[in-house]
């Protein structure tokens, strides 16, 4: 019996989603910012092929493609790009914890500064603190994530604010611009092998195995590395001389060919 469609494309969603999830934890992004995202993206996307379908785009055509609201579907139209979803929805539960120690008036000293707080206790505590700005999250709960991401030194009973930022993993930023592009270029690439015809599929391989030992894993890491970084430079050299190979009339082109390592340990993981 075929598996239907819906369940396969949901369940390569998860594959993609996992990894990406751990990510957006990793740096403090909350649940809603995703959410929140996903809605734009999937408004800004059925615009775009309904026009192209229909050569008019209607907020009602959207709401039907996306199962959204006309309401939802204008308010999200409105909304500009990840600026407007980050100024709406920046700040998680740690974020407005810090930022209630630095600005509220009764968990700062005289001098203004952000009071060394007793875990327990009426205002000014620790536990009132995540009372009145981290909505249900429990007090224990919140100095565990704080302390993992080394916001607060915590001693005999007492918590310091000693970093002003909820920065958990302070991943690189170019790294981060490279998860969007590089990940981009991956699906646009396999979107259109799944709508083209044979002769006009983009190349798209990998070399898989399971069950190898740490020695032999660690030798073909190695090689692998040194024969795509040598692959890559060839080709590199080739459209370095070709860039400029026009006569001013064709369309031009934007390329990217992209080779990637992975490795897990145990036998490779579905879901």
């Amino acid at each position: 019996m075929s598996v239907p469609i819906e369940s396969l494309l949901v369940r390569s969603v998860i594959q993609i989603l996992r990894p990406l999830v751990r990510i957006l934890l990793r740096n403090g992004i909350a649940c809603r910012v995703m959410e929140e995202a996903v809605r734009k993206v999937y408004v800004d996307e059925a615009f775009v092929m309904a026009a192209r379908e229909r050569n008019k785009a209607t907020t009602a055509a959207v709401a039907a493609m996306t199962g959204l609201s006309r309401k939802e579907v204008a308010r999200l139209r409105d909304l500009r790009g990840h600026e407007g979803i980050a100024l709406r929805q920046r700040y998680n539960r740690a974020v407005r914890v810090i930022s209630g120690w630095l600005n509220d008036a009764a968990y700062l000293d005289r001098h203004g500064r952000p009071r060394v707080l007793p875990v327990e206790g009426p205002t000014p505590s620790f536990a009132q603190l995540c009372k009145r700005y981290s909505g249900s999250m429990t007090t224990k709960a919140m100095l565990d994530l704080l302390h993992r991401a080394a916001c607060i030194h915590y001693e005999d009973g007492a918590v310091r604010l000693i970093k002003h930022a909820y920065v958990p993993a302070n991943d690189p930023a170019e790294i981060v611009q490279i998860l969007g592009v590089d990940t981009r270029e991956l699906i646009e690439c396999i979107d259109h092998n799944m709508r083209a015809e044979t002769g006009e599929k983009f190349f798209q391989r990998k070399v898989s195995y399971d069950g190898l030992s740490g020695e032999v894993t660690a030798r073909f890491r190695a090689l692998g590395a040194e024969r795509a970084q040598a692959l890559l430079e060839e080709l590199n050299g080739w459209l370095s001389r070709h860039q400029d190979d026009e006569d001013g009339k064709e369309e031009r082109y934007s390329v990217s060919l992209g080779i990637y390592y992975h490795e897990s340990r145990g036998e490779h993981r579905d879901d």
